[in-house]
């Protein structure tokens, strides 16, 4: 159910269309990363890698940059993670002085050093605690406040118990992923639980987890209901995902993204994410992270991902990057990727 907003969502790139998000990942949705996929086709909103909350938590300074410094034009939500009611009130309070488009909780991250601090999926397992938090929460923040779920922790036996409190609480967006905490990145996504949190809610749900191309995210969104998706993993791979919906929505396609133009997003990736202090094999090592995830739409072989681990230098890498993407005559990224076989960054 979808009643009046009371509080409105920041404005969406194109009317009438789905709602898209970049998924928070730690370690990669930061400033660099956020201004290469804006310069590729942005998303309508972004969310920043979570703010840790505990009693002697700082706002870190990188994390901050990403709202502060933001050149991409689209709003940036922050998310925190935490369990200490008191420090996650006075983060907050500290993160509305800043430009946000809004506050959001991560009750999702299912990093095993995360939740067993209560932190993250953690909070999954104890509703009554979520209770207190997202009322505080609620009391203090006058704009909008999200949260960023899993569907449980072992099992769903606490789902629609949270759903109650996201209505009670009155939060103003919900993005599932359709994964228990245990499931990690595993198991199919209970896309049957998006659709039941649709029906439940009173707010937006964005739905989130393998939403691997425009094509597979229409299905999603005539599944579930849902008003949008969030994307991770599959934007690490594809920049070119959210233009695609828009157009897949208003046209039924989208246009194939040459070979040429995924050196060109692996060229601005390195030269975005570089450092002066950091060494050159440490730089490239960095950057085999996101080549796990590019190269599955590049070489359905596998080769490309191959000889891209085994890289040393700058030099080497775009060799071999030239080698798959631009020594070609002709040949286009895959939308949906050849493998799942990845590594996979920490909490999308």
């Amino acid at each position: 159910m979808h009643t009046e907003l009371v509080r409105p969502l920041p404005p969406t790139i194109a009317v009438d269309q789905p709602i898209t998000a970049l998924a928070p990942m730690q370690d990669v949705t930061n400033l660099p990363f956020m201004s290469v996929i804006s310069h590729f086709g942005s998303p309508d909103y972004f969310f920043t890698e979570y703010f840790r909350v505990h009693v002697q938590s700082r706002l870190e300074r990188p994390i901050l940059e990403s709202i502060t410094e933001n050149k991409t034009g689209r709003p940036v939500f922050a998310q925190m993670i935490g369990e200490n009611i008191h420090h996650l009130k006075r983060t907050t309070l500290q993160l509305l002085e800043y430009p946000v488009a809004g506050i959001d909780l991560n009750m999702g991250c299912p990093a095993p050093t995360v939740y067993k601090k209560r932190c993250g999926g953690g909070l999954l397992r104890e509703p009554e605690k979520i209770d207190r938090i997202l009322g505080e929460l609620r009391n203090i923040i006058p704009g909008v406040l999200s949260v960023k779920m899993r569907i449980g922790f072992e099992d769903q036996e606490n789902f629609e118990t949270i759903l109650q409190l996201i209505n009670k609480w009155e939060i103003d967006l919900l993005s599932i992923h359709g994964r228990t905490v245990k499931e990690m990145y595993r198991s199919t996504v209970h896309y049957d639980a998006i659709k039941l949190a649709v029906e439940t809610v009173n707010c937006p749900v964005l739905a989130n987890g393998d939403v691997t191309s425009a094509r597979r995210a229409r299905e999603i969104l005539d599944f579930t209901g849902a008003a949008g998706v969030m994307i991770g993993r599959h934007a690490i791979r594809n920049p070119w995902i959210f233009q695609q919906i828009r157009e897949y929505e208003s046209k039924g396609s989208s246009e194939p993204v040459p070979l040429y133009r995924v050196y060109d997003y692996v060229r601005a990736l390195f030269d975005h994410l570089k450092k002066p202090w950091i060494q050159e094999k440490a730089q490239v090592n960095k950057m085999k992270k996101f080549l796990n995830f590019i190269g599955q739409g590049v070489d359905p072989e596998g080769q490309f991902i191959y000889n891209a681990r085994r890289a040393q230098s700058e030099d080497e890498l775009f060799s071999i990057c030239r080698q798959f993407m631009l020594d070609q005559e002709s040949g286009y990224f895959a939308d949906e990727p050849y493998s799942e076989v990845v590594a996979r960054p920490n909490c999308e």
